[in-house]
This record gives C-alpha cells, sequence and structure tokens, in this order.
C-alpha cells in the first residue's frame, strides 16, 4: 500500500472513531483528543470520586430502584468536591491525596476536579475586616500544602467561588485579591494542574467585562489557565459563554492572551437570572426553587453534564454560541452543589430528586 493510501486509510478510521464516541457524561471517559489540542480538560477519563467525602455518594448508595437511578446522576458524575477552612492545615494534605487516590481508581492520567474555598474571611465578611497575619500564614501554608498533595496529578482546579467578594474589601484593599494570586501561581506551577480563577457570573459582572478584570488582573490570571462562571448562580450557559469571550477579549486588549475558561453547568438547566430570582421567586437565592416538572421554566435543575465537548449538537446551544465556545471553552463543569441545602450543607434528598428528575439532558448519556 502507498503512503500516502496509508495516511489517508489512517485518518479516514480516526474520523470514524471520533463520530462513533459516545456524548453526555460519558464523553468524559473517552480517550478521544479534542479537535483544540491546547485544550488541557480534554480527552481520557474524568474521574468520579466514589466516596463518604462527597455529601451525595452514601444516600446513592443506601438508595434503590428509581431513587437509586435519579442520585446516581449526580453521585455518578464527574464533580469538583470542595476543599475549605473547614479542613485543617495539618490534614489538608492527606484529604486530597485520598481524593485523588479514590477519583482516579488506578488511573494516572484520569482527571480530578477540585474547588478550592479557603480564603479567611469571605462572602459578606469579607466586606468587613481583612484576614489577621495568623489567617494570612495560615492561608499559604494550606495552600502550599494542599499544591504539594496534588503534585503531577492531572488536575482541574476551580480557585475561590464567589470570587467578587474580593472587590468588596474594607478600603480598597487587595489583600484577598492577592492572596487568591499566591494560590493562582502557587498551583499553576504543577506541571499538570489547569487552574480557574472563579469570576462570578455575566450578572453578577453586570455584563461588563471591565468589573471581571478588577477581580482576575490582580488574582494573577497572568499566571493561570484561565476563568470559571456560574458556580453560585443559576444562568443560562449561553449568556455566560458569551459573557466569558468578552472578557477574553478584554483580557488580550490588556496584553494578557491565550485565556480560557470554563462554566458550571450544575445548576443551570433551566437558567435564570439573579434579577429573576429577586421579582419571582422571593429572593430565596440560595436555596431557588428547584423544577416540578421537565416543561417548567426558570427554576433549579441540573444543566449540561460535565464535559469537554463543549460545541456538541445535543446541548441545543445557539450556533454562535458553539462556536464560541469551540474557540474560548475548555470545558462544562459541576463545582456548584443544587442538590445541597443552601448550595453547602447538608445533603437535601428532596432537592437532589428534583433537580435528577427534571434535568433536560437526562438522556444525553
Amino acid at each position: 500500500m502507498s503512503g500516502w493510501l496509508l495516511r489517508a486509510l489512517t485518518a479516514f478510521v480516526a474520523c470514524l472513531a471520533v463520530l462513533a464516541a459516545p456524548l453526555g457524561p460519558a464523553a468524559s471517559g473517552t480517550a478521544v483528543a479534542d479537535p483544540r489540542s491546547d485544550n488541557p480538560l480534554a480527552g481520557g477519563t474524568w474521574g468520579v470520586y466514589r466516596g463518604p467525602a462527597e455529601m451525595a455518594w452514601e444516600p446513592y448508595v443506601r438508595a434503590d430502584g428509581r431513587r437509586k437511578e435519579l442520585l446516581g446522576r449526580i453521585a455518578e458524575a464527574p464533580k469538583a468536591k470542595w476543599f475549605g477552612d473547614w479542613i485543617a492545615d495539618r490534614d489538608v494534605a492527606a484529604r486530597v491525596r485520598e481524593y485523588v487516590e479514590n477519583s482516579q481508581a488506578g488511573d494516572p492520567d484520569a482527571l480530578v476536579q477540585l474547588t478550592v474555598f479557603r480564603m479567611v474571611p469571605w462572602e459578606h465578611e469579607a466586606c468587613d475586616r481583612l484576614p489577621t497575619k495568623a489567617e494570612k500564614r495560615s492561608y499559604k501554608r494550606w495552600i502550599t500544602r494542599f499544591a504539594g498533595a496534588l503534585g503531577e496529578t492531572r488536575a482541574a482546579v476551580v480557585l475561590q467561588p464567589d470570587g467578587p467578594f474580593a472587590l468588596c474589601a474594607p478600603g480598597g484593599s487587595r489583600q484577598l485579591s492577592r492572596l487568591v494570586g499566591y494560590a493562582a501561581r502557587t498551583l499553576a506551577a504543577l506541571p499538570r494542574t489547569a487552574v480557574y480563577i472563579e469570576v462570578g457570573s455575566a450578572g453578577w459582572n453586570h455584563l461588563d467585562p471591565q468589573l471581571a478584570l478588577r477581580q482576575l488582573l490582580p488574582a494573577g490570571i497572568r499566571h493561570v489557565r484561565g476563568f470559571h462562571l456560574n458556580v453560585t448562580h443559576y444562568e443560562p450557559t449561553a449568556r455566560q459563554v458569551r459573557f466569558g469571550a468578552r472578557v477574553v477579549e478584554a483580557l488580550d486588549a490588556r496584553g494578557i492572551t491565550g485565556k480560557h475558561f470554563t462554566v458550571d453547568t450544575a445548576q443551570n438547566g433551566r437558567g435564570f437570572t439573579y434579577e429573576h430570582n429577586r421579582r419571582h421567586h422571593g429572593g430565596r437565592f440560595d436555596n431557588a426553587p428547584t423544577c416540578r416538572k421537565r416543561s417548567q421554566r426558570h427554576c433549579v435543575t441540573l444543566g449540561i453534564p460535565p464535559t469537554w465537548r463543549v460545541a456538541d449538537e445535543r446541548w441545543g446551544l445557539p450556533e454562535d454560541v458553539r462556536r464560541l465556545a469551540r474557540r474560548h471553552v475548555d470545558g462544562y463543569l459541576w463545582s456548584g452543589r443544587p442538590w445541597l441545602h443552601r448550595q453547602a450543607k447538608p445533603f437535601d434528598l428532596r432537592r437532589a430528586l428534583a433537580v435528577a428528575r427534571t434535568t433536560p439532558y437526562r438522556d444525553a448519556g
């Protein structure tokens, strides 16, 4: 067989393999490379943690029948487990190692996803006071040990959800942003870790990319893969992709090129904005109402399953969004946790069953 014919046949077989590969959550487990070869999340297996440190796991294990099927849509999905100040400095390395070992299940190339939520003070408390010297030392010690345990693991890290709170520090201080920057640089130095700094959502930033840059620039965006959108909000994926592309353009204009982003889709299957929630849901944002049936709109339910196949037609995204996603988005991740009470704890069985039952993407696997 001539060389050119052999090369053509090889390319044809590779094309058939891509077309035949499964979609949805199963896409995370294929070994097919992403067309954009620089995407660190593409291809290979996305690991799933199966153990008690995931609040949805034990309810799933104890369930049977239809309930088990529904809870499996959460428990068996590759998610980014949260690590925060509730884990002591002395314990964090061991917790990370256990999580990595469990998630990879013997496959050193499986992608492990983690959410770092370690800042103290944070959220509304961060608007009232700055961290003490002891808190700053503890933060850096915790981050250093977290990174040391992660080591050469293939990992994706969502860094500090509710990121815009860094901008409300007293007196306009950048201490919180600089601490996030310390974590960004430390984690980005790891050989196989992709870091995405959480920057709120399109709505939280009032659709203004410059507001996002106010947070990202001092937080070390130059050193990491990119940023993450929508962890604790419910906004539609299309809105986030369009906004994220504008943030990338704004970064480009500042000379910070080559950045990408990820979008949280854990809870936006029927997406809505903060303002919609305030007008129609009585303002209970952290515990916004779950969908009651699949046909309902503007309610909380599971969104696009975790995947690096961001432009797939099965997600029903407009063509312009698919084009932007193909260029800028590394993956749709689940760092958000709509199956928990107030997105934090404890596990809420009623919410979990509701979001699993009503998701429009339940047949995507």
